[in-house]
């Protein structure tokens, strides 16, 4: 068998490990720093850990779908995969990096494909202080949560919270509020991508607050910021005419 140079991998879902067996077989196996390119096999979170994992490597990343929400992904096929690696168009994002301290002092930092966002922990709604490059934007945002979204990430839980749908390549992040109670009309900010945005929790030992980062999470913090990181690139393929430009126009009419 020829040496592709493709690196699969796969997420523990059995549609995923089923794909993986089938295209090893038909395209061999390559360990990702040997290869040109790397094919991931699940959903779009899968993709999402697949960028954070090999960002160091710095190789394409071909995501095929073998999950439930694939809006990062492209349709499953095994026949002409070659082809279409050799006919994919690449997107570069970059992500948000977050520095979250929490009451007891400890300092978390963490990437983020999709967005940053701050949530209510218990029973009473979040009290929160937004602050961007240095100056009080709004002193109080009583809330379930708020959110930081890249322009990649502008169609996932940021539109799920009403928040605007962003064009790749638009100097811009989303902040969006989620059930924002006061004040009441706010429903969030357009910013621009070099913002430094931080949110300071307010009485956190009664409105305990936690962040994410695509995922990985952080309880009782304190204060959170966030910031695009240009220095980071993640490269990721789409099939010709089935690229992010298409998927967020796309997105808007369903």
């Amino acid at each position: 068998m020829a040496d592709t140079g493709i690196a699969f991998l796969a997420s523990p879902a059995a549609a995923a490990q089923a794909a993986l067996a089938d295209l090893t077989a038909r395209y061999g196996q390559v360990a990702p720093a040997a290869a040109r390119v790397i094919v991931a096999l699940g959903g779009d979170g899968f993709m999402l850990a697949t960028l954070d994992e090999t960002r160091a490597l710095d190789r394409p990343v071909y995501g095929m779908n073998c999950g439930t929400i694939g809006f990062l992904m492209n349709a499953y096929a095994a026949e002409g995969l070659a082809e279409r690696l050799a006919a994919a168009v690449e997107e570069v994002v970059h992500p948000l990096a977050m520095v979250a301290e929490d009451v007891r002092g400890a300092i978390t930092e963490a990437l983020a494909i999709n967005e940053v966002s701050l949530l209510r922990a218990g029973p009473q709604a979040a009290r929160l202080r937004i602050v961007v490059d240095g100056k009080v934007r709004l002193e109080e945002l009583v809330c379930d949560g708020v959110m930081l979204s890249t322009p990649a990430g502008s169609t996932a839980y940021n539109y799920s919270a009403h928040g605007p749908i962003l064009p790749i390549g638009a100097d811009v992040l989303a902040l969006t509020a989620v059930a924002a109670f006061r004040p009441r009309r706010w429903r969030g900010a357009l910013l621009p991508s070099r913002a430094v945005v931080r949110f300071e929790v307010l009485e956190a030992d009664k409105r305990p607050v936690m962040a994410d980062a695509d995922s990985r999470s952080v309880r009782e913090v304190l204060a959170v910021t966030v910031r695009s990181e240009p220095a980071v690139r993640h490269r990721i393929l789409f099939d010709p005419g089935h690229g992010l430009d298409e998927r967020l126009i796309r997105e808007q009419f369903v």
